[in-house]
């Protein structure tokens, strides 16, 4: 698989465009919800470890002492832009340490971007070393490999000044035997009626909800599930 992921290089210029703040406030409040409310542990610093271009940020830094990680200097530029008053940090979640400790670490839809068990056990470890004794982390899955729905597609249209955009996502398992799948993204950009098409292929991550549990547990976690509201994913809420 070649994994281009543009929209975090060249492409990223149009991440405001397509991905407005506000809607990431519903998934970010369902966060604060499951950290805060059921979870019952008391949280006041929280990190959130690949932030993208600070959409999550957006909602999160008015309930939380937010620092938040990722691992495109583009993105961390939108994400600055938006929340000024975030403290951001460039890293990989596979192997920052930021060498602080949090009452809550965050992991969202970022965490797809893991596409073996190394590389998801990782990203487990990096979240419980930034963890106080007794506090929380809370990330999700979207995607199963039994639940996952070959050419899953959407489209959405979005305009500033100028620029059109019709944004097409697809989800495509060349082969199931492995553990990763393609998220391509198609971009018909127009400028003053002119078109331009760009595509973006990111690879992301496909794993058994075993692995996910039993790779949690090796990272030091006790390990709680509860499904969204929407049933789109499966929360993992996880003590250190």
């Amino acid at each position: 698989m070649d994994s281009k992921r543009r929209m975090y290089n060249d492409l990223n210029w149009a991440w405001p465009l397509i991905s407005h703040e506000k809607n990431y406030v519903e998934a970010a409040e369902s966060i604060i919800k499951s950290v805060l409310v059921n979870s019952g542990i008391e949280v006041k610093t929280a990190l959130h470890i690949g932030c993208g271009g600070g959409g999550h940020d957006y909602t999160l830094k008015k309930t939380f002492e937010l620092t938040a990680v990722d691992l495109s200097e583009e993105m961390l530029e939108h994400a600055r832009k938006l929340n000024p008053d975030v403290t951001y940090h460039q890293g990989d979640m596979r192997n920052v340490r930021l060498g602080k400790k949090y009452d809550a670490v965050i992991i969202a839809d970022s965490i797809n971007y893991m596409l073996t068990e190394k590389e998801l056990g990782a990203a487990f470890k990096t979240a419980f070393e930034h963890l106080r004794p007794g506090g929380l982390f809370f990330t999700y899955a979207e995607y199963f490999a039994d639940r996952f729905k070959q050419n899953m597609t959407w489209c959405s249209s979005h305009k500033k000044e100028d620029v059109d955009i019709s944004f097409i996502h697809n989800n495509y398992d060349p082969d199931p035997s492995d553990t990763m799948f393609e998220s391509t993204f198609i971009y018909l950009i127009r400028r003053d009626g002119k078109l331009e098409v760009e595509t973006d292929v990111h690879c992301q991550g496909l794993f058994e909800q075993e692995v996910w549990i039993r790779l949690l547990r090796d990272a030091g976690f006790e390990v709680k599930t509860e499904e969204s509201n929407s049933d789109k994913y499966l929360m993992y809420i996880c003590t250190g």
